[in-house]
């Protein structure tokens, strides 16, 4: 990986960055599917890793051992493994709408692992065609998809580094499907009301937490940036002046945010963009009335490793 910072224009790969999203949506049904159940919907979540988005294993459906599903974004292909050696593979091309690549996935499933099902509505996004029948979305551009996981890699990395000495409960880097973003929750161990009693929101929000995350940039807010929010919140939550000074309150979404253009324009990008989580976090925990010594963990006191 370079150590220039890449630039990433939501404007200039929206497209594609649809189609990729849509094809994360496969992978997150699978997880949802197979993986046994976790609070906070922790086993619908991929990660991140050197290749790309990958699901953590999941039980192969006939029990047979583990699978793997993986958008291997470095040679842009779909792939399945199994534990016991097996793998599929099918190409990501600007040729190949999500619809084709879904009941290729599924099917490599079924061939290595057993039958499967899963509801292939898409989730939290701006179009509603099944995936397995989505001809829409076929704009793959291998030049944006190779920017945008390279800013995710450093995206992920802040995250890993603001979360690390933490001594609550806390999530590892989640990447999250259904908004298409990195994320990691960091919990104070108390409950908390969920804020809808739809099927998400009362499992994912069901415990006081701080989210930190990053995301590519959507229809919603055009740019991609780091974001901060509590819940719950209180009144005033708004109301902070955050480091660094580029960071700011943002009514429409209810977070903070700290864009990547800023970023990367800056000194030095992880310092700046680590320097606004950890700005977020302290704030959070101060009006939110949480343990002192959690926040005071995560700056590293006590330190992680003695």
């Amino acid at each position: 990986m370079s150590s220039e910072w890449p630039t990433l224009n939501y404007d200039q790969w929206s497209a594609t960055c649809d189609t990729l999203h849509a094809h994360t949506q496969v992978l997150g049904k699978l997880a949802a599917a197979l993986a046994p159940a976790e609070p906070e919907l922790q086993h619908a979540a991929l990660r991140l890793t050197a290749r790309g988005w990958e699901t953590l294993p999941l039980p192969a459906p006939d029990g047979s051992g583990a699978l793997v599903v993986a958008l291997d974004l470095r040679v842009h292909e779909a792939l399945v493994e199994h534990s016991d050696g097996g793998s599929r593979r099918v190409a990501l091309a600007p040729d190949r709408p999500v619809g084709v690549v879904t009941r290729e996935v599924l099917e490599m499933v079924r061939e290595l692992g057993g039958s499967v099902e899963i509801d292939t509505t898409p989730q939290e996004v701006w179009w509603s065609v099944p995936l397995d029948e989505d001809s829409e979305h076929a704009t793959y551009d291998p030049d944006a998809v190779a920017s945008y996981f390279a800013a995710a890699t450093r995206a992920a990395l802040v995250l890993a580094a603001f979360r690390a000495p933490y001594r609550g409960r806390s999530t590892p880097v989640n990447v999250w499907w259904g908004a298409f973003d990195l994320a990691v929750s960091l919990f104070s161990g108390a409950p908390a009301d969920p804020p809808s009693g739809d099927f998400i929101m009362r499992n994912a929000m069901d415990a006081q937490e701080v989210a930190v995350g990053w995301w590519p940039g959507d229809p919603k807010y055009g740019r991609a940036a780091f974001y901060a929010y509590a819940h719950p919140a209180p009144d005033g939550f708004a109301d902070a002046v955050l480091s660094p000074d580029t960071a700011r309150w943002n009514d429409g979404l209810g977070e903070y945010v700290l864009d990547w253009d800023d970023v990367v324009a800056s000194r030095d990008p992880h310092r700046s963009a680590l320097e606004f989580a950890h700005s977020a976090f302290q704030h959070s925990c101060a009006v939110c009335g949480w343990d002192p010594a959690l926040p005071a963990s995560a700056q590293g006191n006590p330190p992680p490793i003695r």
